[in-house]
């Protein structure tokens, strides 16, 4: 269970990144981004372990393998818990890098484990976002016509 006191650490040094990315304050995000993994690394394999730093975690990280790599880790920890929402977030963010990296099989199996998870949470936005992704990935289908 994610306390309180975790949750706004992650989402503070979320908007903390945001903002030193936004001004490419390159020394000060690196900062951030050291203090962020060193959270994941410390309450890793304990029961203050949870998937939302994680995937905060991998949401920053530049390098798209170590990303994935990072997304499939929260993966494990949500679905270990039975976290719905957050098993629908990040194959969400991973199929989005997917797709960015031209990996579209891969981002369609990842939008559609998303979409799987998406009946199961109220977050309309996220459902929406996932159904559009879905259809942005897949080829249309041919028309019944031409063929």
């Amino acid at each position: 269970m994610l306390s309180t006191k975790l949750y706004k650490k992650v989402h503070t040094l979320a908007e903390d990144l945001l903002r030193a990315a936004h001004r490419d304050n390159t020394t000060l995000f690196e900062e951030l981004y050291g203090e962020l993994r060193a959270l994941c690394e410390e309450h890793e394999g304990t029961e203050k372990n949870h998937p939302v730093q994680w995937e905060t975690l991998a949401d920053f990280t530049e390098e798209s393998d170590d990303a994935i790599v990072l997304y499939k880790k929260a993966l494990a920890f949500a679905e270990a818990e039975s976290a719905f929402d957050y098993i629908a977030s990040i194959n969400y963010a991973m199929a989005v890098l997917f797709k960015e990296l031209g990996e579209n099989e891969q981002a369609l199996a990842a939008a559609e484990k998303a979409n799987e998870q998406a009946g199961n949470i109220g977050d309309d936005v996220l459902k929406e976002e996932i159904v559009k992704l879905i259809s942005s990935i897949q080829p249309p289908p041919p028309h019944p016509i031409y063929g």
